[in-house]
């Protein structure tokens, strides 16, 4: 009986934090406006790779500081869909956090074909309502 207490708890626990990533979603204008500015869309470039953001519309702020209009960037390597617009942006070697709220990186990348896209997360990671998503460009590396 224990056990089963234990596991119905653990259950509902989360349960409770799933529901709580989905309903804190937090707004964004719906003007706002995520871009990469360098590199360039069909550019063929060599290491090391200078990448720099650009944000319309809203301000940009490090993960866990909570403030109205703001967020802080994620790049997205490599990826044919995005992550799940309802929950933390994953963090590995194809989803970049940007959490001390930087506006610019420099990576190495093999020669060849790759696609670099932005997405704005909030003071938890998650992407805003509605989600600010910079088109998806692509970059030959040689």
């Amino acid at each position: 009986m224990k056990k089963l207490i234990l596991i119905l708890l653990l259950s509902f626990n989360a349960l409770f934090i799933s529901l709580a990533y989905a309903m804190e979603k937090t707004p964004a204008p719906k003007n706002a406006a995520l871009y990469i500015i360098a590199p360039q869309n069909n550019a063929t470039i060599s290491n090391p790779i200078k990448i720099i953001f650009g944000l319309k519309n809203m301000g940009v702020a490090p993960a866990g500081i909570k403030y109205a209009q703001t967020g802080h960037h994620h790049l997205l390597i490599n990826l044919d869909n995005l992550p799940s617009l309802d929950r933390p942006i994953p963090s590995d070697k194809n989803h970049i956090h940007f959490g001390k709220g930087q506006t610019e990186t420099t990576i190495q990348l093999p020669p060849g074909k790759h696609t670099l896209q932005l997405i704005l997360g909030d003071h938890h990671h998650i992407p805003h309502d509605p989600a600010v998503i910079s088109e998806k460009i692509t970059i030959f590396v040689n």
